[in-house]
């Protein structure tokens, strides 16, 4: 997978509105992630761009947002998600937000291609594929990108509704047991 922007970025938590530094990879693929240092082991969260960013805000079209204290307002970026939630960025400089923006703006767009050797097409892949192979012919050389998605994103989800199904489960289960001494 080919990774389109990297660097650091002031991200606003949603709750308590503190800043806090983060190392951020936007990938081909719309993938959004941020870390807690540069060597990318510490994962913090994963926003998928391209089914979900509405809108992108850089500079002073972000009203209603503070930046950190020793940031200009010019360094901020505001990415509007389709759920209603906002994801407030900010830069180190003007330039590295306009940046960000044109970056972000271009994975909301383009597609993503997988090539097919035998009959020699193009097919675009879907956006929540997993295991794709991504291939974007060069200077008569080809890359090859292998996206794998090493976690679940519904495992919570998973949990939840096994738990819904288990007291359903059990609530008639308890009201045939005392079927019984109904009929006594």
């Amino acid at each position: 997978m080919a990774l389109l922007k990297s660097g650091w970025l002031w991200r606003q938590s949603s709750v308590l509105k503190r800043w806090k530094l983060n190392w951020c990879d936007l990938w081909i693929d719309g993938s959004f992630m941020f870390y807690k240092t540069e060597s990318r082991r510490d994962f913090e969260t994963r926003v998928n761009l391209k089914p979900t960013c509405v809108n992108v805000k850089s500079g002073l079209e972000c009203a209603g947002v503070c930046p950190p204290e020793t940031h200009p307002r010019e360094n901020l970026l505001v990415v509007h998600v389709r759920d209603g939630s906002v994801l407030t960025l900010c830069a180190n400089s003007e330039d590295e937000a306009l940046a960000w923006k044109l970056t972000i703006l271009e994975a909301k767009r383009n597609p993503v291609y997988t090539y097919n050797p035998c009959d020699d097409t193009y097919q675009t892949v879907p956006i929540n594929s997993h295991n794709a192979v991504y291939i974007m012919p060069g200077e008569g050389t080809q890359h090859v990108w292998v996206h794998r998605d090493t976690y679940d994103n519904n495992f919570g989800e998973q949990i939840a509704l096994g738990l819904l199904a288990g007291m359903a489960a059990g609530a008639a289960m308890r009201s045939l047991l005392w079927m019984p001494f109904w009929f006594c």
